[in-house]
């Protein structure tokens, strides 16, 4: 086994060039070790369990999205939304199981500061409160891991189709007794693309609707 000392970011990126190897399931700190070539208490020097490493993951994650992020001065809520939603999806993509690496994990750092600052100024600026504004995308962001969690379980990988998805198959097993049910199969297991963007237009008009400024004659409160 090598003796060459490790630091974190070697164990990070040997986790994430593996997660798309074996998915989220498989990669264990065993295996990892494996892929780095020493035993596996060098590990635990840097990260005391899996849920360490996935924070860090997720952190590392975050930090190339936010270097290949669009630049939005200027922008207006509604713009800001849609592209960091956006944003956040194609890196998800980037890696088998990458939205449930994302989901539930905990910064080890502050790269998402500045992002969220500048995507709440675009909110406060066209009259949202701060916590209306927090609300909205935090909606979003929920929004898209769980798009992207159900996406991947049907396409691991962009051009990878997990088994038991065929939209045909699943029509005939379903049958004529649930008509409708049938048919709608292209609709949910079919080009995510639209669909994401179809949703996030959905979302914007939600929030214009729930959360942002009252309207003259309005009763609603953010």
């Amino acid at each position: 086994m090598a003796t060459t000392r490790l630091d974190r970011d070697q164990v990070v990126e040997a986790a994430l060039r593996l997660l798309n190897e074996v998915g989220l399931e498989g990669l264990t700190l065993r295996r990892i070790a494996k892929e780095l070539n020493v035993q596996a208490p060098a590990l635990y020097w840097h990260f005391k369990n899996k849920q360490a490493l996935l924070d860090e993951m997720a952190t590392a994650m975050f930090r190339r999205l936010a270097e290949g992020a669009p630049q939005l001065d200027g922008a207006t809520w509604q713009e800001h939304l849609i592209a960091s939603q956006r944003t956040l999806r194609r890196a998800l993509l980037g890696y088998r199981d990458g939205a449930k690496v994302f989901s539930g994990t905990r910064f080890t750092g502050t790269p998402h500061a500045a992002p969220m600052e500048a995507q709440l100024r675009a909110f406060v600026d066209a009259g949202f409160t701060p916590g209306a504004a927090a609300r909205a995308s935090f909606l979003a962001y929920t929004f898209t891991l769980g798009f992207v969690i159900e996406e991947q379980a049907v396409e691991p990988l962009p051009g990878e189709r997990a088994p038991g998805y065929d939209v045909a198959e699943r029509t005939a097993l379903i049958g004529p007794d649930y008509p409708l049910t049938a048919a709608v199969g292209a609709d949910l297991f079919e080009d995510y693309e639209a669909r994401f963007e179809e949703a996030l237009r959905t979302i914007v008009a939600g929030i214009e609707a729930t959360l942002g400024p009252a309207r003259p004659g309005s009763t609603m409160t953010p």
